[in-house]
């Protein structure tokens, strides 16, 4: 009894997917009623400080924690000298992908220093106030190293690493790109940088462990349970049954709630050494060095193209700084394999290894930083050949994906660029940069393509119906504020025919079904399938009670297929309360569990190139006297499949827009090449946009249903709204000013030397 859940399939009186419906978890959130990690409260429990290394490479010397011992309310001085046994970190290329997540993660377990701010020791106290007191006073020597930090000095010790992240191939090649770059009569050769930058969630990463005999329960802040129980499993050494992760609601994560970090394998070793609950929380401040970023780059982007704007080759090399104990390499260039047709081809990667931490994943890991630089090419481009823009890229629109030779499952882009045009206004665009002034004014217009490949992860939920015909749904999948609750109460409310109000949802617990979690753009549709699976499983074992049960009115009604709506099972001319059925059949209530499937291991990923498309459109005005840029208005025009909730799907596009307008023209972590130190790692000189900066901003979908991405239809969607925003705020400086900046942010510094002199 198999049922797909298409838009047509149901009413409009049935159908809640898609609805734009307000948060079920809203009320508790404005309340204060939602729980996150460092607000579980356990009797007993101490609290951690960390203090961090104040150089970036060497060995500790000598280490004096006497004093802080002696402190009033001390319980515990943890270093490498006395923390528990711990395995090895292992080397810096994990052997397969899922290792980098599950790999152990040793704290306090050696005197070498392998970044500045790496902890050195946690100092625990009945007080988190006499734990920081007592942090100020451990001394520590240490013999420091010359570090290397510099990534654009460093340029000549790149290397090939084997795979770039979630295991796409480094390199890509096809045709001959070097002959036929220099033999086309038009070309783009711009080297672009892109800074360091770090996630910053509103919530601090932030763990309370609780141990009971050789078990230990996680309250945390995490995106992927799964993955924090078994990288927490192979760092404690112990089995992964033995460890339960809680973790019901998340402060924002955007990629650096994806792996164990010292919060909680400090809070979780010093726990079980004092065998009482221990609370830790990294500082704002620590955050910076301890819980990932994204890595500074270098990417050269060479286009070539006949006088007809037909792409002949396409280059995008990227040089990124990685982490010297562990790599990372983010799939900058990736996305250009699918985006643009052009016969001659080549994408590559590399890394020079740097004294800092790990980066991890950051918001649209690689599209972000990538197409910030690739799109600002493409409009360098159109402008030399005196084409628009969205002309350009239609000429170059691939019937099959470029690389792989296969069919897309859907794609949208031209769309998505020919609505946004007509909304915005863009036919009103002078393409003569600097030729609209209002006042001191300059006004620009710009736009850049977005595309997101869709991805699935492997995930079971189970759902149960109650003999009160409450619903409940469990999977240990997270909700990052992203409304996966929401979603996923419309799935089973639509599904079952019942009312929102009688589902409940339970997640981010390590007890319930395993899920691929947050992370990737891949949650809804992931945990939404399975769901939907799992719903129509129950409706199979209701429908074959109802039929069957000497008890159930419905016992005997032919063999038509059953319709469950309006909170009523329906057979035939016959109809009964589900809530009275279940009742009178399976007074103990009937459950069922329902998967996917990874779509990679799937047949229809295999045979066809899925992906997410957008438009992005910005008007800027930047003042020709003091350089100052802000935002007039933006629009996005998003395809992404069918669109489960119109209102939080708005709010995720709407956050990337705003992540857009940040990377183009204010974030920025600096890091000082003499020590290795993020010197701006606070709110304060770490810019984001706050709502002055965010102005007209307006988001419109293209849905298009994909039988291809999984039972519901749907894409992934979170991340579009960053991919090439960026891009388009930079193209609308430029034709504003004229002035093309390639080094990110655009800070007025970088306009001021090239401003044209207002007209007297």
């Amino acid at each position: 009894m198999e049922e797909t859940t298409t838009p047509e399939n149901r009413s409009s009186e049935t159908r809640l997917i898609g609805q734009p419906i307000a948060r079920v978890d809203g009320p508790l959130k404005v309340t204060g009623r939602a729980t996150y990690a460092y607000e579980h409260a356990v009797e007993g429990a101490a609290y951690g400080c960390i203090l961090g290394a104040t150089i970036a490479k060497g060995r500790i010397v000598e280490i004096d924690t006497a004093k802080a011992e002696r402190a009033p309310g001390v319980l515990h001085v943890m270093t490498y000298r006395n923390a528990p046994a711990q395995p090895e970190f292992g080397p810096a290329v994990t052997p397969t992908v899922p290792e980098v997540f599950t790999r152990a993660r040793p704290m306090l377990n050696s005197d070498r220093v392998r970044f500045y701010d790496e902890p050195v020791a946690l100092v625990v106290a009945e007080t988190f106030e006499a734990a920081r007191v007592g942090a100020g006073l451990v001394s520590v020597r240490y013999e420091e190293e010359r570090g290397a930090f510099d990534l654009s000095a460093r340029l000549a010790d790149a290397y090939t690493p084997k795979r770039t992240n979630a295991g796409f191939e480094t390199d890509s090649a096809i045709g001959d790109f070097d002959d036929a770059f220099d033999a086309a009569p038009v070309k783009v050769d711009a080297t672009y940088r892109t800074p360091y930058q770090h996630h910053n969630p509103m919530e601090p990463h932030a763990t309370l462990a609780v141990w009971s005999g050789d078990e230990v329960t996680i309250y945390t802040s995490a995106q992927t349970l799964a993955n924090f129980r078994a990288g927490l499993a192979s760092t404690l050494d112990i089995r992964p049954e033995h460890i339960r992760i809680v973790s019901p609601f998340i402060g924002g994560g955007f990629g650096s709630k994806l792996i164990v970090h010292a919060d909680t394998v400090l809070a979780a070793l010093a726990a079980r050494v004092l065998r009482r609950p221990v609370k830790v929380a990294l500082t704002r401040q620590q955050m910076f060095a301890n819980a990932g970023h994204r890595a500074e780059m270098v990417q050269q982007v060479r286009l070539g193209a006949d006088y007809d704007g037909r792409l002949t080759s396409m280059g995008h090399d990227v040089w990124s700084a990685t982490s010297s104990f562990e790599e990372f390499c983010e799939q900058t260039a990736v996305f250009a394999r699918s985006l643009y047709a052009a016969p001659n081809r080549l994408t590559r990667h590399r890394l020079v290894p740097v004294d800092v931490n790990r980066g991890e994943w950051m918001r649209s890991p690689g599209e972000a930083p990538g197409m910030l630089a690739f799109e600002c090419a493409v409009d360098e481009l159109a402008e030399r050949l005196g084409l628009d823009p969205i002309e350009l890229r239609i000429r170059n629109e691939p019937a099959k994906d470029p690389e792989r030779g296969v069919p897309f499952s859907t794609r949208n882009l031209i769309a998505c660029m020919q609505e946004g045009a007509r909304r915005f206004g863009w036919a009103r665009r002078n393409p003569t940069p600097g030729s609209i002034r209002e006042g001191r004014n300059l006004i620009g217009y710009g736009m850049a393509a977005a595309i997101r490949p869709n991805y699935i992860g492997a995930t079971t939920a189970r759902v149960a119906i109650d003999a009160t015909g409450r619903v409940t749904a469990e999977l240990d999948m997270t909700d990052i504020g992203t409304g996966t609750y929401t979603i996923l109460t419309q799935i089973a409310a639509e599904s079952l025919g019942v009312p929102m109000a009688a589902v409940k949802i339970e997640l981010g617990d390590s007890r319930f079904p395993r899920t691929s979690g947050s992370g990737g753009s891949w949650g809804a549709s992931s945990a939404g399938s399975a769901l939907h699976h799992a719903c129509n499983a129950l409706k199979e074992r209701i429908t074959e009670a109802v039929r069957s049960s000497d008890r159930s009115p419905l016992r005997g009604a032919g063999g038509v297929k059953p319709s469950f709506v309006g909170g009523e099972v329906r057979l035939g001319d016959h109809s009964a309360s589900l809530a009275d059925l279940i009742g009178r059949i399976a007074p103990d209530g009937i459950e069922a569990t329902g998967s996917v499937a990874a779509g990679r291991d799937t047949e229809s990923y295999r045979t066809y190139s899925q992906h997410s498309y957008g438009a992005h459109f910005a008007e800027v005005a930047v003042d020709a006297d003091t350089g100052e840029i802000r935002m007039r208005r933006m629009l996005s025009v998003i395809g992404a499949g069918r669109i489960l909730n119109a209102k939080t799907a708005r709010s995720q596009i709407l956050g990337g827009m705003a992540w857009g307008i940040g990377a183009a023209l204010m974030e920025e972590t600096v890091l000082d090449p003499r020590s290795g130190h993020f010197v701006n790692r606070d709110l304060a000189e770490y810019h984001v946009p706050v709502n002055g900066d965010v102005a007209e901003m307006e988001v419109v979908f293209l849905e298009e249903y994909d039988d291809k991405a999984n039972p519901l239809g749907a894409k992934g969607l979170g991340e579009l709204g960053v991919f090439g925003s960026g891009a388009a705020i930079a193209n609308a400086v430029h034709n504003a000013t004229g002035i093309r900046v390639r080094e990110f942010p655009i800070t007025l510094d970088k306009l001021l030397p090239d401003l044209p002199v207002a007209a007297i």
